[in-house]
């Protein structure tokens, strides 16, 4: 892995997290791109996509904690068996890596995670979202595009 790409995205999440604290209060939202994106403060007690945000446990944010780290546990996993030339896997896999472990920080220390970007338009509505989930949605892509142009290595024909 890309420990460097990791770290990094570490701390923009948790950067840019400490900005929206600071500077939006809960529930308010401002318009960053009018029309398009709005910046927001909101707690995602839930995991991706707010699923699970309903679900009414005592203590909830343990639940979503043992699933971000048994996701943790795949990606560490999966990347012991990337090879060195399969460079877009890896550089996903780092984004992903380093995007669960801003969000698996704040569910550690708040009990949720916080979204602050929030996308729209027209009649359209996106969840709610941080650098953290944008980082794990490009990893996962970049990881499912380096697996569709990976070339299987066949034994040779007898």
């Amino acid at each position: 892995l890309l420990w460097w790409l990791s770290l990094a995205i570490i701390a923009a999440d948790q950067g840019t997290k400490a900005l929206v604290r600071g500077a939006v209060s809960l529930f308010e939202t401002r318009p960053l791109i009018p029309g398009f994106v709005d910046l927001a403060h909101v707690r995602n007690e839930g995991v991706a996509f707010g699923l699970f945000n309903s679900l009414d446990l005592q203590h909830k944010w343990v639940f979503t904690t043992v699933l971000a780290l048994a996701a943790l546990i795949g990606v560490t996993y999966y990347s012991r068996h990337i090879r060195a030339d399969e460079r877009l896997a890896r550089i996903g896999l780092s984004m992903i890596l380093g995007g669960a472990l801003g969000n698996l920080i704040d569910r550690v220390r708040d009990g949720y995670v916080l979204d602050f970007l929030d996308a729209y338009w027209r009649g359209w509505h996106f969840w709610a979202f941080n650098v953290a989930d944008a980082c794990i949605t490009i990893g996962a892509v970049f990881v499912f595009i380096d697996l569709l142009l990976v070339k299987p290595h066949a034994s040779h024909s007898v």
